[in-house]
């Protein structure tokens, strides 16, 4: 394959106007998959998103011929065309359909001849027919046959069996439900982009002594931007000016104001309520909080669950099956049922045949995961994709970092040590200053702010980090290290509560700081809540064995390990799941960089979103925005509920097609009940997805 030897570096983008079956866009994926040149092809039935990378110039001419040989409904459009574009498809096929019946009743009701009525008839049949026997023929002249076969031979065999007036029934119920599916969903869609209804439309952008009104992704780092009252904020940023009170709720599902002031970081996509900020922008649009989250749900469902999967395969394999029952029943009725006659035992094949379409599982369970991810975004809960939503009700462990998950990661400089009298509490608060200014980890960022004037780095060198111990560097020609006991070789000890650095000065230990961290206000009460449903704790730290254990005890967490470094993290969770011998899942909580292996390593690796560094929200598969640890049962609660409604749908979508099934051949059921027990059910399961985002 002469593709396969580049590298895909463009990923496409484009919006399947009019597709309205999921089966029909696994078959979609599969076809492009399949052709050379594409790569990491979704498309995406919850969205109608077509994604994929190529490095073919202008693929959209082959992608259209592709889809229109699968689904000549079904227009490739741009995302922004798809936005302005309105389908007037619907119209058209709700005209149809009262054509259609128009014509079949002038043949059934007025006084015409034979031939003419006959004439009529036939060409309602055509007519309420023509998409789903359009469809049907497209497929099976590539092989595959759907539930559109199913239909179209349905009704036909009807009509040839003298059961014109319910095959009628039969195909208009079914366009009708067609319809009626389209708008159910695109209710849950406009349901979850309302959800979803944080990009901004534009950012104020200084220019000289005014501002101008932009597109946010024509915005550059460094810039300066207005944001008014009532205005989304565009990107992140710095205040550098201005005072107001921002609503968060789109971002982290918390409905309190939050007050900002200079030098406060704000996220894009939150509203300023009351006052006006000028704000440095720190990221450009692509990689800004708003984008971020947007993509991120956007693209969720792409990774697909154990369930969705399954139905997908089993889909391919479904109608063939469907077809040869029904066979079966019309051949071998007469001959096992006494005083049965092939008359009715090839109507009831045909009643068969309606019922067994799959609409219903195909539709209900993709869409269900995508309200569960859209759910638990509101929350302020970025879950990466419907395998872990679904995997997230499974967690049987979970093992926690401390520092920033657990506690605040917000350490106060409580106490400063000197030694020997030969540095004040200023040069030894300067020492520590300037080796944690190249330092990204918590505790730096507390002891920076301790130091009000700007610090001196020129005569800084040699600097290095040792992960998990301290780090030392070079100043005026003396080696300076700073870290804790072990790390420092001190036999001086600091007897306080917190987390404690020793500075030294060539070979003298000449001070030291304790750092002290509070517990976070719900740390507690979610373990407990995580203790009733099951889950073990664990918390795994780098932080010292008085220090880790002291806050274990007071949250309650079953296990501690600590002064661990970053790899004995890893390694210790790679010990976990190994010992794992259930079903369950282990998860891992974290913030920090070093935390992005374990995170990815983890079944389901959980980040905070607020504090945390880029690396380990990238790693996890879920994304705490408010830092809440309560926010773990709310995703747990959420990831059930999801499950529970994509049982109760597949349950009743089957257990209503079986019972059907039985009546029919029992002679109870006709075609009414079989068309219930596809359009129906397919319907009910849809409005019943719609729960998850109540």
């Amino acid at each position: 394959n002469l593709y396969k030897t580049f590298v895909y570096d463009d990923r496409y983008k484009y919006i399947l106007e009019g597709l309205d079956c999921a089966s029909c866009a696994k078959k979609v994926e599969d076809k492009i998959a399949s052709t050379d040149g594409y790569e990491d092809v979704t498309v995406n039935f919850s969205t109608l998103k077509l994604s994929f990378k190529t490095n073919k110039n202008n693929p959209k001419k082959e992608i259209i011929e592709i889809v229109k040989a699968l689904e000549p409904d079904v227009n490739v459009v741009d995302m922004e065309e798809s936005n302005k574009k309105k389908d007037s498809k619907e119209s058209f096929h709700i005209a149809r359909i009262i054509i259609g019946i128009l014509i079949y009743f002038l043949g059934t009701k007025l006084n015409f001849n034979t031939n003419i009525q006959i004439v009529l008839i036939i060409v309602s049949i055509i007519i309420l027919l023509s998409r789903t026997m359009k469809k049907a023929f497209m497929q099976i002249r590539k092989g595959v046959l759907d539930e559109n076969a199913l239909i179209t031979i349905s009704v036909i065999g009807a009509c040839l069996v003298n059961k014109v007036m319910e095959g009628v029934m039969v195909i208009t119920l079914y366009e009708i439900g067609k319809i009626l599916e389209s708008k159910a969903i695109s209710k849950t869609r406009k349901s979850i982009s309302d959800l979803m209804n944080i990009k901004p439309e534009y950012a104020n952008l200084k220019n000289g002594e005014e501002y101008q009104q932009v597109n946010p992704e024509e915005v550059n780092v460094g810039d300066i931007i207005l944001v008014k009252t009532g205005e989304k904020i565009p990107l992140d940023g710095i205040v550098l000016k201005g005072e107001a009170e921002l609503d968060n709720s789109a971002l982290t599902g918390e409905s309190a104001f939050v007050k900002v002031k200079e030098k406060s970081k704000v996220l894009s996509g939150a509203i300023n309520v009351q006052g006006i900020l000028e704000i440095k922008v720190e990221k450009n649009y692509e990689n800004s909080t708003v984008s971020q989250i947007l993509n991120l749900v956007e693209n969720a469902t792409d990774k697909k669950a154990k369930t969705e999967t399954f139905v997908a395969k089993a889909a391919k394999i479904y109608t063939p099956i469907v077809l040869g029952l029904a066979l079966l029943v019309a051949i071998f009725m007469p001959i096992l049922i006494k005083g049965s006659t092939y008359y009715d035992s090839i109507y009831k094949a045909l009643i068969f045949l309606v019922i067994s379409c799959p609409c219903s599982i195909a539709i209900s369970v993709p869409l269900s995961y995508f309200s569960g991810i859209g759910k638990a975004s509101k929350k302020g809960i970025l879950i990466k994709g419907s395998d872990y939503l679904d995997g997230i009700k499974d967690i049987g462990q979970i093992l926690f970092d401390k520092t920033g998950t657990i506690t605040t990661g917000k350490f106060k400089v409580s106490k400063i040590k000197t030694y020997n009298g030969k540095y004040s509490e200023n040069e030894i608060l300067n020492y520590f200053a300037m080796g944690e200014s190249f330092s990204n980890h918590p505790l730096a960022k507390s002891i920076l702010e301790m130091v009000n004037d700007e610090i001196d780095t020129t005569k800084v060198k040699d600097f290095e980090e040792i992960s998990g111990k301290g780090l030392k560097y070079t100043y005026n020609n003396m080696e300076i290290k700073i870290g804790n006991a072990e790390f420092v070789d001190s036999k001086e000890k600091i007897d306080e509560k917190g987390t404690i650095l020793y500075l030294k000065i060539e070979d003298e230990i000449t001070g030291g700081i304790v750092l002290t961290d509070e517990i976070k206000s719900d740390a507690k009460e979610t373990i407990k809540q995580l203790k009733e449903l099951g889950i073990k704790t664990k918390m795994l730290t780098g932080d010292k064995k008085e220090v880790a254990t002291r806050i274990a005890k007071e949250v309650n967490i079953d296990e501690v390990n600590s002064e661990m470094l970053p790899q004995d993290k890893y390694n210790e969770l790679e010990k976990v799941l190994d010992n794992n011998i259930t079903e369950k899942k282990v998860a891992y909580v974290g913030d920090g960089i070093n935390d992005s292996p374990v995170l990815a390593r983890a079944d389901i690796g959980i980040s905070m979103g607020g504090i945390g560094s880029n690396s380990a929200i990238e790693a996890s598969d879920m994304v705490i925005m408010t830092d809440e640890l309560k926010k773990i049962i709310e995703a747990i609660q959420i990831s059930k509920k999801t499950n529970r409604i994509i049982k109760e749908n597949l349950i009743f979508s089957i257990g209503v097609k079986i019972l059907i099934l039985l009546l029919s051949i029992l002679g109870i059921a006709d075609m009414w009940e079989a068309v219930f027990a596809d359009v129906g059910t397919t319907l009910i399961t849809i409005f019943n997805t719609i729960r998850i985002l109540k």
